[in-house]
């Protein structure tokens, strides 16, 4: 029989060894864009349930067990991987509920009903991905489960045939063929799964080799958080390591100290040969993040959030409950949550009528619980929130069911751009039914220019893309590659600008940019279409992307 605490220290398990590969995840994506990587969303969604798993005792139930593991992961969801892990595991809970231990049986259930609830988030599930490799593995299960009544038996037949369905996806995804690759979300599942059979088969917990993941489970009374004072002016630990890459040999990490003394506390950064060591306390974690990417690619990346961690070592974790965020009284009608990275769209997001601005976007996508405590300090009774990236659509959308007392709209904003479109259309006159209406009509109707570096070596509708070249996306489809960074912004402009239904063109640069340069790009812009367009450039201050630009 599986027990809760085979459960639990299941769950440790497979968030150590999905850590562990990481990179190896990250790296199987094929798009080369850099955003917020397969393997790092899936690895901090199951890392904040291990981190609840770490306080259950050894009597605890299979059914507490796997009911506090879906909470966390939901909350701890980041990326549309992370919210498909998130739903698994919730299939999983509704499963066990009321089961002390699960035999054969009821362990086949509960890979059914995850397959389920995964299946039902996705409008138009792709075969070849995770859906694929969890639905193998819930059919092997029930097979086996027909004829031996072992759960241990059971779970070695789910991930036998998780791992074939995952050396299959290249079959039945011809870009994952091409590339020579598995599928990422896919290789994830499998190695949650590999960690889970480790402590059921063995009883064996896969070890963090970076000691700062959860390794095995221990109740404390109190921790040195705390006894910390509640007055905690940066709000979130993060540590990690830069491998340093070709391109950022002539980059002093003496600037980075100095980027990080200027948001935050705490700040330790030491230079290797090979690696830049880095910690800080700040309030802006993903800009944390974005900026130590231009210093190469990082690995072993931990953030906790201090203030979470002092009220529930502080009161303790009771009844599965974590003690809530402080919460606005609803006294408007209407607010708005917009995701956004950079000083500038920070401060433009807020002063088109954004009530709570979230530190995120490509490369750190914030999970459903930062999205959800930015809802409930929104003081309004009706929230909008704007995700402006694919990749964050699902986790805000998670947040919907945990928002007391308020009623959530999530946009499907792709870009930053859309979103300010679609914040500028709000009309408070009307009700919310026609502004959802009026704003998804004008994000959609923005078309986005993007300019960036390649996060990797890949191949994009039959054209090579090379590490570190600068690319040009319009509408989110890689159109031009090349070093020249202002003649691919202003080809990538000209891409989207459709004369006759366009008239406005906005160019926002960022951290890598300057004025000067988007001034250039909007008199070669001019001196093409002339009086037929009107031109504005803001100072985004993004990290990451060189230039957001859109046609409206």
């Amino acid at each position: 029989m599986i027990t809760g605490k085979m459960f639990r220290d299941g769950v440790i398990s497979a968030s150590n060894n999905i850590a562990n590969n990481r990179q190896a995840v990250d790296m199987l994506n094929v798009f080369p864009v850099p955003d917020g990587d397969t393997g790092t969303n899936m690895s901090m969604t199951i890392g904040a349930a291990a981190k609840e798993m770490a306080v259950l005792a050894d009597d605890c139930t299979l059914a507490d067990a796997s009911q506090r593991c879906a909470s966390a992961l939901l909350r701890g969801a980041r990326g549309n991987s992370g919210v498909i892990l998130s739903l698994i595991f919730r299939g999983f809970a509704k499963a066990f509920k009321g089961l002390a231990e699960a035999d054969g049986k009821a362990v086949a259930a509960a890979f059914d009903s995850g397959v389920q609830a995964a299946y039902k988030a996705v409008m138009k599930p792709t075969e070849g991905t995770i859906l694929t490799v969890v639905r193998k593995a819930a059919e092997a299960a029930g097979e086996m489960a027909g004829s031996v009544n072992d759960p241990i038996e059971v779970c070695v037949a789910a991930l036998i045939s998780a791992k074939e369905a995952l050396a299959n996806t290249p079959e039945q995804l011809p870009v994952l063929k091409k590339a020579g690759v598995v599928d990422a979300g896919g290789r994830g599942l499998v190695l949650i799964l590999q960690g889970f059979e480790s402590v059921f088969g063995n009883g064996v917990i896969i070890q963090a080799l970076d000691s700062g993941a959860p390794a095995a489970p221990a109740v404390q009374a109190k921790t040195t958080v705390a006894q910390a004072s509640d007055d905690i002016e940066f709000g979130y630990c993060s540590e990690f390591l830069i491998e340093k890459s070709q391109g950022s040999a002539g980059k002093d990490p003496l600037r980075l100290r100095a980027y990080l003394e200027s948001i935050g506390d705490c700040v330790v950064v030491v230079d290797d040969n090979d690696i830049i060591k880095v910690h800080v306390h700040s309030n802006e974690p993903g800009n944390v993040i974005q900026e130590a990417l231009k210093y190469g690619p990082l690995i072993n990346i931990k953030i906790d959030n201090m203030r979470y961690q002092h009220r529930n070592a502080d009161v303790g974790v009771k009844d599965g409950k974590v003690p809530p965020m402080p919460k606005a009284e609803p006294v408007n009608d209407y607010g708005f949550v917009a995701v956004a990275a950079g000083a500038g769209l920070t401060e433009l997001f807020k002063d088109i009528g954004a009530d709570v601005v979230v530190s995120g976007g490509q490369t750190m996508n914030p999970s459903t619980d930062d999205i959800l405590g930015a809802i409930e300090a929104t003081p309004a009774k009706t929230v909008f929130v704007l995700p402006n990236n694919k990749n964050i659509i699902m986790a805000a959308e998670q947040a919907i069911p945990l928002a007391e007392g308020k009623e959530v709209r999530v946009l499907h904003t792709k870009t930053v751009c859309q979103g300010i479109s679609a914040l500028l259309a709000f009309d408070e006159c009307e009700d919310v039914k026609q502004n959802l209406m009026n704003m998804t009509v004008a994000g959609e109707n923005v078309s986005t220019a993007q300019m960036t570096f390649a996060a990797r070596d890949s191949e994009v509708d039959g054209k090579a893309v090379k590490k570190g070249e600068i690319m040009g996306l319009a509408d989110g489809k890689i159109k031009f590659t090349g070093k020249n960074r202002a003649e691919i912004a202003f080809k990538t402009a000209d891409k989207i600008f459709k004369r006759g239904r366009h008239s406005l063109i906005t160019i926002i640069f960022g951290q890598e940019a300057d004025e000067a340069e988007a001034g250039e790009i909007e008199k070669r812009l001019k001196a093409k279409y002339g009086g037929d367009v009107e031109i504005s450039i803001v100072d985004g201050g993004q990290p990451v992307y060189y230039y957001f630009i859109s046609a409206e």
